[in-house]
């Protein structure tokens, strides 16, 4: 069935005011030939009331409170009329009617789901979801609360006003006007499609929304891990003694290399963070400010001497403080000063650490994770990539355990 005229029109009654001096507001939906009137259950005061724009003027409480309450009301009878839309059967403004008001005390919108969702993670924070996880949660909220906004002059949107053409604005939306770069507008989406998915396995949507929208393919990014040579000029390179910051910043990047600390933790952990084992080795155990994963690794001499020389029984943390700009600043100094063409960040050093440290002297990627502290193996194969050496090196290996084996034909 072809729809061709959908209108929703809020107007006061003005015949029936209250004790208060209030007129109910009353709707009227009209579909085609078909035309029905219905009550929104507000009331409000006749001077406040813009006919043109079925609202109230100014900001008063009165006024704040009541609009909220309309834009609930029409958004309601909006996606009653996409609902019925979608049963491909025909219908008029009584079946709108009907549907609404069967479903507006129960119905469950876009972000109040989102919301409902986002109370779960926050009790899952650092036991199975990472802090950065729900902050991209409340960015994403915060997004599809400008475009519905925007879209739909309304604070919420029901499944049933959903369609496909919804994610695809939303995602020009973000992107265009919001000025997002596409990998974050990626985890956007797919929250969106998340929550979608959500609602039509729990009842509140009658269809499987974007199932078939393939969301934009993630950015592949090369390796952080240094290269062995670019590892070793960062390494050996003559610092002036005129740049102690400089000195300073290379010293917690080799930290960061024999041992996988991010800057977030290395600033952090203190003496407490050490232990010593039955056999007298040094280790460091700590839980990532990122995760509050667990992390431990047993401290290579290097490691031990860069503690010592920094060690300082009057400061509670391992090393000095050195904010993060100042280290952002100070590497890409020191990629001039070693002259490395590389790109080479302070997280490099985390990278490093479980290609060229660990990785490539046989150290089982089972094992690097739990010293990443890493909740999750497939996220240590991002960091722990298989370097020419170690790819020989394993080469070598399998021919010489394949040596005796005869092929027979």
């Amino acid at each position: 069935m072809k729809q061709e005229k959908f209108k929703v029109l809020l107007y006061l009654k003005k015949s029936g005011l209250n004790k208060s001096g209030k007129a109910p507001v009353m709707g009227r939906i009209t579909l085609n030939n078909s035309m029905v009137q219905f009550s929104t259950k507000l009331s409000c005061t006749p001077s406040l009331w813009n006919p043109r724009e079925s609202r109230l003027d100014g900001k008063s409480r009165e006024a704040v409170e009541t609009n909220a309450k309309i834009d609930k009301v029409l958004l309601g009878v909006h996606s009653a009329f996409e609902s019925l839309v979608e049963r491909k059967k025909p219908f008029d403004a009584e079946a709108i009617k009907n549907l609404y008001q069967g479903s507006m005390d129960t119905q469950v919108t876009l972000l109040a789901l989102l919301d409902r969702h986002m109370e779960g993670l926050k009790a899952r924070v650092g036991i199975d979801c990472a802090p950065t996880t729900l902050a991209t949660y409340k960015y994403t909220h915060r997004s599809l609360g400008k475009f519905i906004k925007k879209k739909f002059k309304a604070g919420d949107i029901a499944f049933g006003g959903l369609n496909e053409q919804f994610i695809r604005e939303y995602r020009d939306f973000v992107l265009g006007e919001l000025g997002y770069a596409m990998e974050t507008v990626r985890h956007y989406l797919a929250i969106l499609k998340k929550i979608c998915k959500l609602a039509f396995k729990e009842g509140y949507s009658e269809k499987l929304h974007f199932a078939h929208y393939k969301l934009p393919k993630q950015k592949e990014t090369a390796p952080k891990a240094l290269s062995r040579e670019s590892f070793e000029k960062i390494r050996d390179v003559e610092i002036p003694s005129i740049r102690p910051s400089t000195l300073f910043t290379r010293d917690l990047f080799l930290f960061a290399c024999y041992t996988g600390t991010s800057y977030a933790d290395v600033v952090r952990i203190t003496g407490e963070n050490l232990f010593t084992d039955e056999e007298g080795s040094l280790w460091l155990k700590y839980r990532r400010k990122k995760t509050d994963y667990r992390a431990r690794v047993k401290l290579l001499p290097e490691a031990i001497a860069l503690i010592e020389k920094y060690k300082d029984d009057n400061r509670e943390t391992l090393f000095p403080m050195q904010s993060a700009e100042m280290v952002k600043a100070n590497m890409k100094g020191l990629r001039v000063m070693a002259n490395i063409k590389e790109p080479v960040t302070y997280h490099s050093g985390r990278h490093s650490f479980a290609s060229l440290i660990t990785l490539e002297e046989g150290v089982p990627i089972e094992t690097i994770s739990r010293m990443l502290g890493h909740s999750n193996i497939q996220t240590t194969q991002i960091y722990a990539r298989v370097t020419p050496k170690k790819l020989f090196e394993d080469m070598d290996k399998l021919i010489e355990a394949t040596s005796d084996l005869k092929l027979v034909l």
